[in-house]
């Protein structure tokens, strides 16, 4: 996969990434565990149905003899799945967003310390500026949410960088890569399984039901699969900051379908994101294609 393929596949990832918020903002009846227990479980189904198509009778053999990077992403992905739906339903939905979008730094610490990996400046200045913008989004009104929601959300970006600076050292392997899709189903049994206790007695509607399989299948089963793939192209912290896309995205959709309104802060602070992203894509394209001439006008 090319890196301009892999990035606009992080685009439609994020956008199907922020749906939770809205959609989760029209249950009826389903609350906190019983949300995350009921998506976690839908996910993990479609994830068994998807799995099963592709790799046929070994994907139960492959998950009993998956290695120990696999089960480690597994658990980073539970704990993503398990405690972004819980602060969903603590907080506001910009304030988990904007928790989560700690993960550059987050991430571009651990590539750097576990990876040996060198940023260029130009991320570094996107991640900074990124960070302006959602420190200006937090201080407009976004952080009116609660205090423990937020402290809840923080496991995400820590365990996503976790899971980013895995799937990026897989990435360099080039002989016996382990199949990190099963990570991704791990990480639904894995959620499922925790919350079942916490989410007794149910008392989601069918409306419900249907929101939450929409969840399972479309906003976590197929965009976890799909990103599986970019993660292992583009540099951990490049993937943690194209995932802040779903801040935009998911404030954008809560604004426009669950009456949660943004401030004019929030609206700059968003701008400032887009802009940082935008600019760290269009200065790597340009720096690609210098290093294009130069291989070209090499002798020999």
């Amino acid at each position: 996969m090319t890196h301009r393929r892999a990035v606009w596949l992080m685009v439609l990832v994020t956008l199907l990434w922020s749906i939770a918020g809205v959609v989760a903002r029209h249950l009826e009846a389903a609350a906190g565990f019983e949300v995350n227990f009921w998506r976690s479980t839908f996910n993990a189904l479609a994830l068994v149905a998807g799995l099963r198509w592709l790799r046929g009778p070994a994907l139960w053999s492959g998950l009993r003899q998956a290695p120990r990077l696999v089960w480690i992403s597994g658990f980073c992905w539970a704990v993503m799945f398990t405690a972004f739906m819980l602060a969903i339903t603590l907080t506001t939905v910009a304030m988990v967003l904007v928790t989560m979008a700690l993960g550059p730094m987050v991430t571009a610490l651990f590539a750097r310390i576990f990876l040996k990996q060198r940023l260029p400046a130009r991320t570094w200045a996107a991640i900074v500026v990124a960070g302006l913008g959602i420190a200006w989004m937090f201080g407009g009104g976004a952080g009116d949410g609660s205090l423990f929601g937020a402290l809840v959300a923080c496991a995400v970006p820590v365990a996503a960088a976790v899971n980013w600076t895995i799937l990026q050292k897989i990435g360099r392997s080039t002989v016996n890569a382990p199949d990190m899709l099963l990570s991704v189903l791990i990480g639904a049994l894995l959620s499922a399984l925790c919350t079942l206790p916490l989410a007794l007695p149910w008392q989601a509607t069918a409306h419900d039901l249907g929101l939450l399989a929409l969840l399972g299948v479309v906003q976590l089963a197929i965009p976890c699969l799909l990103v599986v793939t970019p993660a292992r192209v583009l540099p951990a912290p490049e993937v943690a900051l194209l995932a802040l896309l779903e801040v935009i995205f998911g404030v954008a959709w809560a604004w426009l379908w669950a009456g949660e309104t943004p401030s004019a802060s929030v609206l700059a602070g968003g701008a400032l994101v887009l802009l940082a992203l935008v600019g760290n894509e269009l200065l790597a394209l340009r720096q690609r294609a210098a290093d294009d001439v130069a291989a070209v006008r090499q002798p020999g």
